[in-house]
């Protein structure tokens, strides 16, 4: 059977307006993941910028002299910057590590750790927490200058 430049035509005209809705429907099965990756690493890329300022800002009190206060008053400080940056501060948990007990020798060194579980955007909450969210966690150390006094 030979085919005329007619029968072409025709076979054109069938498929006329079908790459539009082909690119749409790709586009969508794309775009939608895409648009929710980048959410995600936002949420966590600022959950993890919130505890690890959380984290410095704490040692940073430690070595200065905040440690003689109480341990309540740091973590008050770390949930104040969580507020901040938009973390529940909630779910945070705070570790306080020195050499001595009062953290307050000269030189001494004073590890912080602050950790945090960050939520998906959009994610359901009935799967719970521990699949809908994403543990981050920082640490930092700071030193207790050699001029401080000990109290």
């Amino acid at each position: 059977m030979r085919r005329t430049a007619r029968d072409g035509l025709r076979a054109a005209a069938d498929e006329a307006g079908s790459a539009s809705l082909e690119f749409l429907t790709v586009g969508l099965l794309l775009f939608v993941p895409i648009v929710y990756l980048i959410l995600s690493m936002s949420a966590i890329q600022a959950g993890a910028f919130a505890v690890e300022g959380a984290a410095r800002h704490a040692a940073r009190l430690s070595a200065g002299g905040a440690s003689s206060a109480g341990p309540g008053s740091i973590e008050s400080a770390v949930r104040i910057i969580l507020d901040d940056y938009g973390v529940d501060a909630s779910s945070a948990a705070v570790t306080i590590d020195c050499e001595t007990a009062t953290c307050d020798q000269a030189g001494e060194r004073v590890e912080v750790s602050v950790r945090a579980r960050i939520p998906l955007p959009l994610a359901p909450e009935m799967f719970g927490a521990t699949l809908t969210s994403v543990p981050v966690e920082a640490t930092a150390t700071a030193q207790v200058s050699r001029f401080a006094v000990a109290r």
